[in-house]
């Protein structure tokens, strides 16, 4: 009766080992899982953001202006991941679309720096609220690389 148990007992530890992998397995599958919008995105947001919040230079921003615009447009066209495809999500697109448009038309009247400064860290923010919501809300603003 004793090895009855003792066989009960390793299979059972054998059965939760499994599912443990597997479901490691299928968390690491989905963290792999690509948004090539948001990753084009971050691009175009880092080389205009960084300069103005590193040293005040918004000639990349003023420069990248229509095309933040322009790519916000499509990326808020875009077909959503399944992780990410909600009202919440789409809402976030939309604003990131309203407000770098916003951005886009400050640029081509020659609003003051700081009016295109308000309006690009808006967008910046926006972005933010998407990419943190894509990665589950732990990815913190001051560790990321763009």
């Amino acid at each position: 009766m004793k090895h009855i148990w003792i066989i009960v007992l390793a299979l059972g530890f054998a059965l939760v080992a499994c599912q443990s992998k597997e479901q490691k397995t299928e968390e690491a599958a989905e963290e792999q899982i690509e948004w090539a919008e948001m990753d084009a995105y971050h691009m175009l947001m880092a080389e205009a953001f960084h300069p103005y919040k590193d040293s005040s230079n918004l000639a990349p921003a003023k420069a990248g202006a229509a095309q933040l615009a322009a790519e916000a447009v499509k990326w808020a066209a875009a077909p959503l991941p399944a992780k990410v495809d909600n009202e919440q999500m789409r809402a976030k697109l939309q604003r990131l679309k309203f407000n770098a448009g916003v951005l886009s038309d400050k640029v081509q009247m020659n609003a003051s720096d700081a009016e295109i400064g308000q309006a690009l860290t808006t967008i910046h923010d926006d972005f933010h609220a998407i990419m943190e919501a894509w990665h589950g809300g732990g990815h913190e603003h001051g560790k990321h690389k763009h």
